[in-house]
């Protein structure tokens, strides 16, 4: 769920703030009488989505605060509920609609002192919909670049706390994807395509979990092309940042030899 600013802020505001309008909505047509405009003032509007959102009705949240900004254009309370829309459809799962939601915000104000939470609340849009690892990852990539938008927009921010902490599963989640092919090519006996693939998961993800097992699987591949001096340098890497760990006992055992020693001037040091 998102920072709770909407407690901090929205919910905060004195219903008894807001001033009753009218706004006469008028129409005509020569061939049929103009249909009747129920005309409701804008505190009962605003109280109405008010009231939705509480209740977790968030479909007539959206209705009722999109009623605002149709109803009077030119409010203050417009602009608010422009930016509610966005996070009501976030809370009723409608992320297309909330994203398109918070970017029409950021273009119609974007000198806000909003806009860095509803960066956030794209980025968190495209989060909510990072899929299985076996899935297409475009959503996560998406994702990755909001998060990062929101940490070098607004570093230091609660929104920029929060993201990196995403940001540490979103990482997780491309390795393992490149994990997954990876171990695709290697049953397939492609081994210079499987290759590839872990060596990215040790290049562009070196701090996630599945380290230990694409080293190992560089191991095994350098050894099924025959290049054993480099599966030997590998494995050392291995043992060197993780001598406790499953994938180092299975990289020794693929060796099958003593444990090797890690060379000193081997440029593997500066990728942990």
């Amino acid at each position: 769920m998102p920072v709770p600013f909407f407690h901090c802020i929205w919910l905060g505001l004195r219903r008894s703030a807001l001033l009753a309008a009218a706004v006469v909505l008028a129409g005509c047509s020569i061939f049929q009488e103009p249909e009747a405009v129920v005309e409701r003032p804008l505190e009962k509007i605003y109280n109405s989505a008010l009231d939705a959102l509480l209740a977790d009705d968030y479909p007539l949240a959206v209705t009722e605060f999109e009623q605002v900004e149709a109803q009077y254009p030119y409010s203050e309370w417009a602009t608010r509920g422009q930016l509610l829309v966005a996070y009501a459809n976030y809370l009723k799962n409608d992320y297309t609609l909330a994203i398109g939601a918070a970017e029409r915000f950021i273009d119609l104000h974007p000198g806000s002192s909003d806009v860095p939470y509803v960066r956030y609340l794209i980025a968190l849009c495209y989060y909510e919909q990072i899929p299985d690892v076996r899935r297409d990852q475009t959503q996560t990539r998406l994702a990755r670049e909001a998060l990062e938008g929101v940490i070098a927009r607004y570093p230091g921010s609660v929104y920029a706390r929060d993201a990196v902490v995403k940001l540490d599963l979103v990482y997780d989640h491309l390795a393992g994807k490149e994990m997954e092919v990876g171990r695709t090519y290697l049953q397939l006996r492609q081994y210079p395509a499987a290759l590839r693939r872990f060596a990215t998961v040790v290049r562009s993800y070196s701090e996630t979990s599945h380290i230990p097992e694409a080293l190992a699987r560089m191991v095994e591949l350098n050894l099924a092309l025959g290049v054993a001096g480099e599966a030997r340098q590998y494995a050392a890497v291995l043992g060197h940042n993780y001598p406790n760990n499953r994938w180092y006992a299975y990289a020794y055992d693929l060796l099958e030899g003593d444990g090797p020693e890690i060379p000193r001037s081997s440029w593997f040091f500066g990728l942990f």
